[in-house]
């Protein structure tokens, strides 16, 4: 029978006890052997480079120290990184590729709660609930007193998703719920016939805005897409049109938008925020037509469980050599194109 490799969960206290309840606990160490420590936030501890020498797969989450050329040399057995969140970026380097170390992300899985964040998001922005309900003036009176918000719908809508990442291809897909949803989308990797057959149309950035109702981000934080969203963008979307930031603050011009929400012409829901948080004194905070809230549209509370199980079950095909779901590369981490 052959053994059961060596592993070790690194990540922070706090999503070491998120990730493994007493029953993925006992589900990994049906998978893995697992020594003393079994969990460690910190690598560099004389007791944890001596667990290093034998491991073979780390489990990795928040609050994960980098994998520096050091660290990885401390590992000599590490064959695969298996990480129980959504992006690598920062976790893994040039040692990791440049072994053959093998790195999977639960991006995929963090994608579902962003979607469902952003579909509510989209429903309440045609209604503009947010907007009516910070407004005291308004938010207690009928719907036939309100003007100056648009119509006040979610059927026959035009919604632009920048982006067709995996999340922005999940939210194609749950927009389909809405009637007569018109769906564009504007990305310059994405196929067109792929867009197609997900139930939308790929048209260029400049084309999109002048014809959406909502906004919705979800491109990679690269240097060239930040503020990819900035003034003369803005300009061009519509009157009354909702901007929704899921991804990465530093998409869109802050100050821009800001100003043009204070300007009662566009209104913005923002889970992201360029810093983050805000400042006390920023221009987005306490405007009725903005809705900020704390970074909460990914993975939180029982949602972390999905992570988990998502890279449990990618250690079983490891283990068993299976070809693994989300296995990621150098390039598409380069490209933005992967978690």
């Amino acid at each position: 029978m052959q053994a059961k490799p060596q592993a070790l969960v690194v990540m922070d206290r706090q999503s070491f006890d998120a990730h493994f309840d007493s029953a993925r606990l006992a589900r990994l160490a049906e998978l893995v052997t697992l020594g003393d420590p079994v969990w460690a936030d910190d690598l560099d501890q004389p007791a944890v480079r001596a667990r290093l020498a034998e491991v073979e797969v780390m489990l990795t989450s928040w609050g994960a120290p980098t994998l520096t050329p050091e660290r990885v040399a401390a590992a000599p057995a590490l064959r695969a990184v298996l990480h129980c969140a959504g992006s690598v970026r920062g976790l893994v380097g040039e040692e990791v590729w440049r072994r053959g170390i093998r790195v999977t992300s639960g991006a995929d899985s963090n994608a579902i709660p962003v979607a469902e964040y952003t579909l509510a998001a989209i429903i309440f922005a045609g209604k503009k609930a947010p907007f009516l309900a910070a407004d005291e003036d308004r938010a207690y009176q009928g719907w036939g007193t309100v003007t100056g918000y648009g119509d006040l719908s979610n059927f026959g809508r035009t919604v632009g998703i920048v982006g067709f990442s995996r999340i922005g291809r999940k939210v194609v897909d749950l927009l389909k719920i809405l009637g007569d949803t018109t769906c564009l989308v504007a990305d310059p990797y994405a196929d067109a016939e792929e867009v197609k057959r997900a139930g939308a149309t790929l048209v260029p950035l400049e084309e999109m805005l002048p014809r959406v109702d909502v906004l919705s981000l979800h491109a990679p934080e690269l240097r060239e897409t930040r503020h990819l969203i900035g003034a003369d963008q803005l300009g061009l979307l519509p009157d009354h049109a909702t901007v929704i930031n899921t991804a990465r603050g530093s998409l869109i011009d802050s100050e821009a938008l800001a100003a043009e929400c204070a300007s009662g012409r566009l209104f913005a829901i923002l889970d992201v925020t360029d810093p983050e948080p805000l400042p006390l004194d920023s221009p987005l905070r306490r405007q009725a037509s903005v809705m900020v809230t704390p970074h909460i549209a990914g993975s939180l509370g029982t949602e972390i469980g999905r992570l988990t199980d998502h890279a449990m079950d990618e250690l079983a095909r490891w283990i068993a050599r299976q070809p693994l779901q989300s296995e990621i590369t150098a390039e598409a981490l380069a490209l933005g194109l992967s978690a």
